[in-house]
């Protein structure tokens, strides 16, 4: 039996060598919500902390050892707010989803008070409409699921959706959004999606809502930007939701964040303010609460990160963004169909949305596949529901970091056009076309 899991063990590192060398030398990756660290980020994430243990509340360790890890912790917070131009950080979250659901128990309890019995549930929430973009971690059948009422007329849990621009799905209507905020009156407000092409109106939403209830209100709505997405973007490339108004913003740091998988949780909640409270909640609910050790190993690996953002953080998102628009551009000049507002080029983001014909998503993203083009399916705001997908997801962030820059996504486009025109060549008659090209770009950029 020992020679037979020997067998199985040699095997499994042969295939996953092959494997990494297919996605990292052979595929061109556009999937928006991923890619992988540099040498330097994966040598700090497999060193000793990854096998350790801590857990702190405050300066008190219920380990030892740990001296290290706890200076690691309070650097990563400094140079987390020297990029993000924020206050308060909680770094200790493992995932963006998480970040989201330990704020929403946080705000659940700050807004229950301090008197005993059980504490009240959220009484209603505005968040993008998960066919309209909406993350998971913001729905009701999500990371909400245990912090929402239910709406006692409807009998249905208590979110609204942002309203859309008539001309303009993507983007909310800043107008219609004000008038159900002091219809409905929400308790939380939830910016950001898993489906981004444009800037969210965070500052002209947060100026009424403190206009109309007062900043300083602890009953107001709370603002939050799930900016899982657009971590890495954040500043003057795109926009800065802090600075606009947001009082959270969550995120996952492995997106256009250089960094592994983890989440964080931003802030600038003022000492002694109404909301101060609300943010040492969010600090005792991530632990004891939502983490117990909080992989040292990633943790390591995230400020080795954030150094590398600091370092090209005035070189990378504007070009993840040129990168984007450019082959926005190139898509809809091949005859493809992209969405979001030709007039500025399709997009905001890193994203680029190719539109299917009807249902078609989840087959054009699988012929991609075949020719080493990864994607993935995408449901747009006019489809039925995930299964019947008339669209194709796809980010510029991965390929911008592999070298590529806009005349190459523009050569791309008239290959991917290619394969999505298809004919009845076969399924994988473009795959070493693709292989040949990526093949050019396979040296990481924007790293130590």
């Amino acid at each position: 039996m020992l020679k037979d899991v020997e067998t199985l063990a040699a095997a499994l590192a042969g295939e996953a060598q092959a494997n990494s060398r297919w996605r990292r030398a052979e595929c061109i990756n556009l999937i928006p919500s991923e890619q992988p660290c540099s040498a330097y980020i994966d040598a700090l994430v497999t060193a000793d902390p990854a096998g350790r243990y801590n857990e702190h509340i405050g300066a008190t360790c219920y380990y030892k050892g740990t001296s290290f890890i706890m200076e690691v912790e309070e650097r990563l917070k400094e140079a987390l707010r020297k990029f993000f131009d924020c206050t308060r950080i909680e770094p200790r979250v493992i995932s963006g989803q998480m970040a989201n659901d330990t704020v929403y128990d946080a705000f659940k309890a700050f807004r229950s008070g301090k008197a005993g019995g059980q504490r009240r549930l959220i009484s209603r929430v505005l968040v993008h409409d998960l066919i309209r973009g909406g993350h998971l971690s913001a729905q009701p059948m999500g990371a909400l699921k245990n912090y929402l009422a239910t709406d006692p007329e409807t009998g249905r849990p208590a979110a609204d959706h942002f309203p859309a621009e008539a001309d303009n799905p993507y983007r909310i209507d800043v107008a219609a959004t004000k008038e159900l905020i002091l219809r409905a009156r929400p308790e939380l407000l939830v910016f950001g999606r898993s489906v981004i092409i444009e800037t969210e109106p965070v500052r002209e939403i947060a100026e009424f809502v403190h206009a109309e209830f007062g900043a300083d209100n602890p009953g107001r709505p709370l603002i939050m930007y799930d900016g899982a997405h657009v971590l890495g973007l954040l500043g003057p490339a795109f926009q800065s939701p802090l600075a606009e108004g947001a009082d959270i913003v969550t995120g996952s740091t492995h997106k256009t964040f250089f960094g592994p998988q983890r989440g964080v949780i931003l802030s600038n909640i003022a000492p002694g303010s109404a909301f101060d409270p609300f943010w040492h909640l969010i600090e005792r609910r991530t632990f004891p609460g939502h983490v117990s050790n909080h992989h040292l190993g990633t943790m390591l690996g995230l400020l080795g990160a954030t150094y590398e953002m600091l370092r090209f953080r005035s070189e990378y998102p504007g070009q993840v963004i040129a990168n984007a628009k450019a082959f926005a551009r190139a898509l809809a000049d091949q005859g493809l169909t992209i969405e979001g507002d030709p007039g500025n080029d399709y997009t905001d983001t890193h994203q680029v949305l190719l539109r299917t014909p009807k249902g078609k998503g989840e087959e054009v993203a699988t012929r991609l596949e075949a020719n080493n083009v990864i994607t993935n399916p995408q449901a747009f705001y006019d489809d039925p529901g995930f299964a019947a997908a008339s669209g194709v997801r796809m980010g510029t962030q991965e390929m911008t970091r592999c070298g590529m820059r806009p005349d190459d996504f523009r050569e791309l486009a008239a290959l991917l056009a290619a394969i999505v025109g298809g004919g009845d060549g076969a399924e994988d008659a473009w795959r070493e076309d693709v292989t040949r090209f990526r093949k050019r770009f396979t040296s990481m950029q924007y790293c130590f």
